[in-house]
């Protein structure tokens, strides 16, 4: 099969679009109009989507000490917060997230969730949230105590005085709370197993909100939707019962106080292994020889540098393995897998930490290099949550469920922990971003063992993508991508934020862009974006500039607005009645949306050619007439030949001469 060159083949007759009948609703003004992105351009955002030349953010680095009571499920801790204003501007206030107070009975989102159709039930194991026993703030050397006002899931702090610009306040917060027990946690929580509960630890301190150059202090409340978190150093202990394991985001840094010596040496032998080794097998994890001690307590003290976040998993009956994984550059990180013993098995656990290495290597072959030292997998409560460094996934899922759920979940590393979106506005930049580089991670795995991507985020029915959207984009009470996250009804959630974000940057990937084009984009965002803040238009603009195209039809058209699109094939004649002098092709845009779009010509003696339709094409047309080059009878004309496009009616794609 050979391609037509462009130039050759295309002849787009302006004139054509006078012939449109009213049947149409393609307006190709409307289609093509200027979409002024926002903010408006300035030295902390540039016009090609670049941070601008005084871009800047504030710095939280926390030490953290904290107590977890398996008697009262509770967690006990100190923070201290040194936050570093690195903005222009003075601050007289401080705001920090304190999430656990989502599970009152009277908090926003509690109530909130009970009142949307199809949204999970209030859960009904309430508890009081995270009770702040002292916070004392310092500025300029002076230490003042304070009691903060708090709203829901935020607390804000009055300075005594402001913080300057390039100044930093030391916080310092003695805080407790109750651990939700599964299943009301959702993201966080504890839940029993055979042999004692497994705790996933997640929003577990006072955690300082984004002050940001767009909106200030972003301080949306933690209604379910996920986090928007500065990047800092953490340095961080948990005290547990001797018996206990934790596994943590980030370096443990006192292994030899906590692990026994055949432990240790098992830890050091997996740092060298692209096999998994087991550091405490099925048949020891009751054995007092795998703990330095089966009374009182042990301190697990972790590190990790320039993270928004860390979390923890912690339980006396988790079996551990671990693995090397090789990251490009000859970097090292170690992939480690936690669960308990009723979810072993090579068909379930066993292979998690080569379902989390292999994803782990592949990301940062193809997109960025993954910078922790540890990537961790636990089973346990939330069941598909993710972590800087650590991941909660199902502790019942086997096969290829928990290898799409892990993949997914450590994908996360890169959307939103490397490249720091705002989760609880815009959903689309790490959900669908995240499923988006899952597509060709499972493609890759094994050569193909799970075969393709095909679950709740991504053509759930197990079809043709481009198909499987179609009852997305006709709904419509359907959102747009942009919507605010909390404003999407769950019964769209996973179209929305997972699926249709995901499919439309495979459209541009390999409809719009090409592979090349759009991989140097994509990748160059993620760099010039890591550990940084970006906006949805910072994306656009990204895009546009790597790419070298303007997309804003297609922005507009995929993530603005739900158009649908749907070509048909009008008609197709030889040039003169000859077969010799080419074939001339009409097609007309029924709907808003424009594509470029591949016409496929079958010969009589079964050759085909091709010929790829610019976008362009579609700039003042509704109606568009090209000839094929042919030198020979024809037998049959598609558009979209592949089924790629998302074209709401594939039964006027086609025309047979007979």
């Amino acid at each position: 099969m050979k391609s037509l060159p462009r130039a050759l083949a295309l002849a787009v007759l302006a004139s054509a679009a006078a012939a449109a009948p009213p049947a149409s609703k393609y307006n190709p003004r409307e289609t093509f109009a200027p979409l002024d992105l926002a903010p408006a351009v300035n030295r902390y955002r540039s016009g090609d989507g670049t941070p601008g030349p005084d871009y800047w953010q504030n710095r939280a680095d926390y030490t953290i000490n904290a107590r977890l009571d398996p008697a009262s499920h509770s967690i006990t801790g100190t923070v201290r917060i040194g936050y570093t204003n690195n903005s222009p501007g003075a601050l007289d206030v401080l705001w920090l997230h304190l999430e656990q107070n989502l599970y009152t009975p009277e908090s926003r989102g509690t109530l909130s969730q009970g009142g949307r159709p199809g949204s999970p039930p209030i859960p009904r194991g309430f508890t009081q949230g995270m009770i702040l026993d002292s916070v004392e703030v310092t500025v300029g050397g002076v230490t003042t105590a304070v009691k903060p006002l708090v709203s829901d899931t935020r607390a804000q702090i009055r300075l005594p005085v402001p913080l300057a610009p390039a100044s930093q306040a030391q916080v310092d917060i003695r805080y407790h709370y109750t651990v939700p027990k599964e299943p009301w946690g959702g993201r966080t929580g504890w839940m029993d197993s055979q042999n004692g509960p497994i705790y996933s630890i997640a929003q577990w301190y006072p955690r300082m909100a984004v002050y940001d150059d767009l909106r200030g202090w972003d301080t949306l409340p933690y209604l379910q939707q996920e986090f928007y978190l500065e990047y800092g150093d953490f340095d961080y202990s948990v005290t547990v019962p001797g018996n206990y394991i934790v596994a943590g985001s980030g370096e443990l840094a006192n292994a030899s106080e906590v692990l026994p010596p055949l432990q240790q040496q098992r830890l050091a032998a997996a740092r060298q292994s692209d096999k998994t080794i087991m550091i405490r097998d099925v048949n020891e994890v009751n054995s007092p020889s795998t703990r330095p001690t089966h009374s009182g307590t042990l301190t697990w003290h972790f590190k990790m540098n320039n993270t928004r976040d860390v979390a923890f998993g912690a339980s006396k009956a988790y079996v551990w393995d671990a693995a090397r994984i090789n990251l490009p550059g000859g970097k090292k990180s170690l992939a480690m897998s936690v669960y308990p013993v009723e979810s072993a098995g090579n068909d379930a656990w066993g292979r998690a930490t080569e379902y989390l290495k292999k994803s782990t290597e592949y990301f940062s072959e193809k997109w960025f290099v993954y910078p922790y030292p540890v990537a961790v997998n636990e089973a346990g409560t939330a069941g598909g949550m993710e972590y800087p460094g650590i991941v909660f996934d199902g502790i019942t899922d086997k096969g290829k469920e928990l290898y799409l759920v892990t993949a997914h979940e450590i994908g996360h590393n890169w959307f939103p922990m490397i490249v720091g979106s705002n989760e609880r506005r815009y959903a689309f930049m790490d959900e669908g971003f995240n499923t988006f580089i899952d597509i060709y991670a499972h493609d890759a795995f094994n050569n193909g063992e799970f075969g393709k991507k095909r679950d709740s985020e991504y053509a759930p029915g197990g079809g043709n993508p481009a198909d499987e959207i179609i009852p997305t984009i006709l709904d419509p009470d359907v959102p747009a991508i942009i919507t605010a996250a909390d404003a999407v009804p769950e019964k769209y959630r996973h179209p929305i934020e997972y699926f249709k974000p995901a499919f439309g940057l495979v459209l541009l990937r390999e409809q719009i862009l090409g592979n090349d084009r759009f991989d140097y984009a994509f990748r160059n965002y993620v760099h010039k974006w890591a550990f940084k803040h970006p906006q949805p238009d910072d994306f656009f603009r990204s895009m546009d500039n790597g790419a070298g195209e303007d997309l804003s039809w297609f922005w507009k058209g995929w993530f603005y607005n739900n158009l649908a699109l749907d070509l048909e094939l009008v008609g197709a004649e030889y040039e003169k009645n000859d077969p010799k002098q080419g074939l001339k092709v009409t097609v007309m845009n029924l709907e808003a949306m424009a594509m470029p779009f591949t016409v496929e010509v079958t010969m009589k003696d079964g050759g085909k050619q091709r010929l790829q339709v610019p976008v362009e094409a579609w700039l003042q047309n509704k109606i568009i007439i090209f000839t094929v080059p042919t030198t020979q009878e024809v037998s049959r004309v598609v558009i979209d030949p592949d089924n790629a496009l998302p074209d709401i009616n594939r039964g006027n794609n086609g025309f047979v001469f007979k």
